[in-house]
């Protein structure tokens, strides 16, 4: 194995008061990245450009080198999955979501407060299968906590919007209303492609609001999983450029349909499932599993890989919660368990590494943000000392690097 690529979601930030004006990065203590950074070099990525505001799978399409137009989340979140698709069949990310009404549109939560359990999401998931009737096929499967895969059967159109504003190319919330699916031309199948959208996602309501599920959760003072907010529309297999010499470690359906598509060797696990309704005793042994799985996969490919691709879900979830100081935690535990093996495996088999983010969720805008992310190289140099954190990231020798350009800068397309 010549190198390795760790993206660890969200975990750019923004100076936060609950941690001395210092980012989860700057207070944690990390001497283990802190080792790999004083034998390497320092440098900052906007993961697609200046001023974009990247989802997490724009940032990994263009890290990857892959103009945006190449994919749509639909269609990698889908092939995540065990489904089955064939072109034409129109795929989408979902979310299970609270509104107050179909009629006032009001968005109170995007994901049901994180709190929805497995069971749950399979039990109303069911329901929408077998109860909403179309004249065309569709499929809705859920996949880890309030996330799922839409897909409906047939030739439609995926130039049309999604239901929620918050995801438009690159900008920040419009607004916090739900919006009917639209056709983005003057194309007939656009406009027969929305129409049956929105047909579907009113019928959605209309099962969800009022099934036991959520009479349940209303009762117990939850908020009711009673709408699917769905966005990234894709018809073609995505044209992404093959990383044949490649394996993955990756355990979210985005992550695996684009290591997948992608050509890459894709290792995963099933996510732990939650059973309670703390959902962050459940990220955290995600998170557990998903380091010591990854240490399995570097193992088990550093001589028959070129390289790695490892991606670390859960440090996202707290920058959108404004929980600090459990992102502060989190990435702790990874400098305990994952980059403490990167420190013993990586110099004796002269492995060069790269860890980075997909993007910056800062807790205090509780969102994703435009902001660079760091990224460190780990290439056995002359040691000197350094600290791996957004502030010193600036000042490295890497300098300011776009997406598209990390992997040649780092030399990983040799």
């Amino acid at each position: 194995m010549k190198g390795i690529l760790i993206i660890v979601d969200g975990m750019a930030d923004l100076p936060c008061k609950q941690l001395g004006d210092k980012t989860p990065l700057e207070a944690a203590n990390m001497p283990n990245a802190d080792f790999l950074a004083a034998r390497g070099e320092l440098g900052y990525m906007y993961p697609v450009k200046p001023g974009f505001i990247p989802e997490s799978d724009e940032a990994i399409v263009s890290i990857f080198g892959n103009e945006l137009i190449s994919s749509t989340r639909g269609q990698l979140e889908a092939r995540g999955t065990d489904i089955k698709l064939v072109r034409g069949d129109l795929a989408f990310r979902a979310n299970f979501a609270t509104i107050d009404s179909l009629k006032e549109g009001n968005i109170l939560d995007r994901r049901v407060g994180r709190n929805l359990t497995t069971g749950e999401a399979e039990i109303l998931a069911k329901a929408l299968n077998k109860g909403i009737k179309l004249q065309n096929q569709f499929i809705f499967k859920p996949t880890v906590g309030h996330r799922g895969a839409l897909i409906f059967k047939g030739g439609f159109s995926d130039n049309i919007s999604g239901n929620d504003l918050v995801y438009v190319l690159g900008q920040t919330r419009i607004t916090n209303k739900i919006s009917p699916c639209k056709p983005l031309d003057e194309e007939e199948n656009s406009q027969y492609t929305a129409n049956v959208v929105n047909e579907f996602l009113e019928k959605a309501y209309e099962i969800l609001n009022n099934h036991p599920i959520n009479e349940e959760r209303r009762r117990k003072g939850l908020l009711p999983a009673n709408y699917l907010m769905i966005r990234g529309a894709g018809i073609e297999v995505p044209k992404l450029k093959l990383y044949r010499r490649w394996v993955s470690a990756a355990y979210m359906p985005l992550e695996i349909g684009f290591s997948r598509v992608s050509g890459m060797k894709t290792y995963s696990f099933n996510y732990p499932r939650l059973k309670k309704f703390d959902v962050y005793k459940n990220l955290w042994d995600g998170l557990r599993k998903a380091c010591k799985f990854s240490e399995w996969v570097l193992k088990k490919n550093r001589k028959s890989a070129d390289y790695a691709y490892i991606h670390i879900k859960e440090t996202d979830l707290p920058g959108h919660d404004n929980k600090p100081f459990e992102k502060k935690e989190m990435l702790e535990y990874i400098d305990r368990t994952l980059f403490n093996f990167l420190r013993k495996f990586a110099p004796p088999n002269n492995i060069k590494v790269v860890i980075t983010a997909d993007h910056s969720t800062p807790c205090n805008k509780k969102s994703h943000s435009a902001d660079p992310v760091p990224v460190l190289f780990y290439n056995g140099s002359i040691p000197k000392e350094k600290k791996f954190n957004e502030n010193e990231a600036r000042k490295g020798n890497l300098g300011r690097i776009n997406g598209k350009e990390l992997l040649a800068k780092v030399g990983f397309l040799k």
